[in-house]
C-alpha cells in the first residue's frame, strides 16, 4: 500500500496557534550561545535590544503587552538603570513556563543579566522555531495561522429553519 505523500497537519490549541510535532518538551530549540544560527536577529539584536525585546514580550504576553509598551520600558530602563535585566528575565521565566523549558544554563536572572543580548535571541529563535514570529506581533500570528480556515458570507435567507 502507497504511503501518502502529505504531511499530517499538526494538531492546534484554543488559540489557534499549531504545536510543532518535532519539538520536545523540556529541551530548548537552541544553545544560548548559538546567536550565529540566525544572523538578522542577532544584528537587530546587538544594534537595538528593545526592539527584540519588545516583540518577544509581545508574543509571550499573548497582545496583552504591545511590542513598544515593552520595547520603551526596556529601554527606559536601560538608560536610566542599566539594570534592564532586571525586567527581562521575567520575560525568559514566562517564556519557558509555556513552554515547560528547563531553567538553563543557570536561573533566569543570572541568564539575562551575564548574557542579556544572548538571552534575547535565543528567546526569539525559540518562538520562530515554535512557528510564531515576533515580527508579526501577536494579532499578526493569529490571522497568519488562520488564514487556513475560511467561512464563507452567509445569504439573506440561509439561516432560515
Amino acid at each position: 500500500m502507497k504511503s501518502s505523500t502529505n504531511p499530517i497537519e499538526p494538531p492546534q490549541y484554543a488559540t489557534g496557534i499549531p504545536a510543532q510535532p518535532n519539538i520536545t518538551a523540556g529541551e530548548w530549540s537552541t544553545g544560548l550561545c548559538e546567536c550565529s544560527s540566525d544572523l538578522s536577529i542577532c544584528c537587530l539584536t546587538c544594534c537595538c535590544p528593545c526592539i527584540t525585546f519588545g516583540r518577544i514580550a509581545e508574543v509571550v504576553d499573548k497582545g496583552t503587552t504591545s511590542c513598544g509598551v515593552g520595547g520603551a520600558l526596556y529601554s527606559v530602563l536601560c538608560l536610566f538603570t542599566g539594570c534592564e535585566c532586571i525586567y527581562s528575565f521575567m520575560y525568559r521565566s514566562k517564556l519557558r513556563q509555556q513552554y515547560m523549558l528547563p531553567e538553563q544554563p543557570c536561573n533566569d536572572c543570572l541568564v539575562h543579566c551575564c548574557c542579556e543580548l544572548c538571552a534575547l535571541c535565543q528567546e526569539y529563535r525559540e518562538l520562530k522555531y515554535r512557528g510564531l514570529d515576533p515580527a508579526l506581533g501577536w494579532q499578526g500570528n493569529l490571522q497568519t495561522q488562520s488564514q487556513g480556515v475560511v467561512m464563507p458570507p452567509l445569504g439573506p435567507g440561509e439561516m432560515k429553519r
